[in-house]
């Protein structure tokens, strides 16, 4: 199984990732993991990566497919994947189909998890993240046991620049899915949409169901 999620910062959808690969068993592949491990063993990808994320700037598209397609033949991940970041454009997703399609698989579902600006703008300003290990923290739904500690390896939190309400209206626009990619899952008839605005013990089984009724079509199909 190979599930998709799609959406801005802010939204939600890594916890989202996260609990659904737990819960369904399923390897979690997420683009800030990889420019992350590529990054510290300083393959050649991370290298190329680094000089764009020094600079602020999304990495190309050949970088980061190029990551995807050794992670995606990862023994854990041959087994089904939740990806979380990817794709981002329409090159990336006809390029995910084409590694799928290799191995004679296909996505299954891509789940579009919504929130209105104003909610992602208050959710980002309030969140905190650990240079040590990259987890993820949000003041008002997932605080730390101890204020300014990561719970999950006791590095020293902070927050990006890139996360003060001006800048995150003003980059808004950039980081939503495009609408062609949308359009691309919604003509194959793999897109659900999600309302993100809800608590995360709500947009779970919400998620969990869109992808149980997507195998349940390919099974009453097969």
């Amino acid at each position: 199984m190979y599930v998709i999620l799609l959406g801005p910062p802010g939204t939600g959808k890594g916890t989202q990732a996260k609990l659904i690969a737990e819960k369904l068993g399923l390897a979690h592949v997420s683009t800030g993991d990889m420019f992350r491990e590529n990054v510290a063993k300083g393959t050649d990808l991370g290298k190329q990566a680094k000089t764009y994320m020094d600079r602020g700037e999304l990495v190309p598209d050949e970088v980061t497919i190029g990551m995807l397609g050794e992670r995606v033949r990862q023994p854990d991940a041959q087994r089904g994947a939740v990806f979380d970041g990817f794709p981002r454009t329409l090159e990336q997703a006809k390029a995910l189909d084409s590694m799928l399609a290799a191995q004679g698989m296909s996505a299954n579902i891509a789940l579009h998890v919504t929130a209105s600006d104003d909610e992602i703008v208050r959710r980002l300003s309030g969140r905190w993240t650990c240079p040590k290990c990259g987890e993820i923290y949000q003041q008002d739904s997932r605080p730390t046991s101890q204020p300014g500690i990561c719970d999950n390896c006791g590095g020293q939190l902070g927050q990006r620049d890139d996360d003060k309400p001006d800048v995150i209206r003003s980059r808004l626009e950039k980081q939503r899915p495009p609408a062609e990619l949308i359009d691309y899952y919604r003509d194959q008839g793999k897109l659900a949409e999600v309302d993100g605005q809800q608590d995360i013990a709500t947009v779970t089984p919400e998620l969990l169901a869109a992808i149980g009724k997507s195998t349940s079509r390919a099974g009453a199909t097969s």
